[in-house]
């Protein structure tokens, strides 16, 4: 429960930095964030599909 409330403060605060960013900065920090994210995707099904443990 604690993890929850500290998540919630935590999406909180950044989304009101967000509100107060320049468009232009929030749209370049999303694709460097998705693309973070399609990298770390296919990492992780490309060592499912080897069988590989961490």
């Amino acid at each position: 429960m604690l993890f929850l409330v500290a998540a919630l403060m935590l999406l909180g605060v950044v989304l009101g930095t967000v509100a107060h960013a320049p468009f232009a900065f929030t749209a370049v920090a999303a694709a460097v964030i998705a693309a973070w994210l399609g990298v770390f995707a296919l990492r992780e099904r490309h060592a499912r599909r080897r069988g590989s443990v961490h």
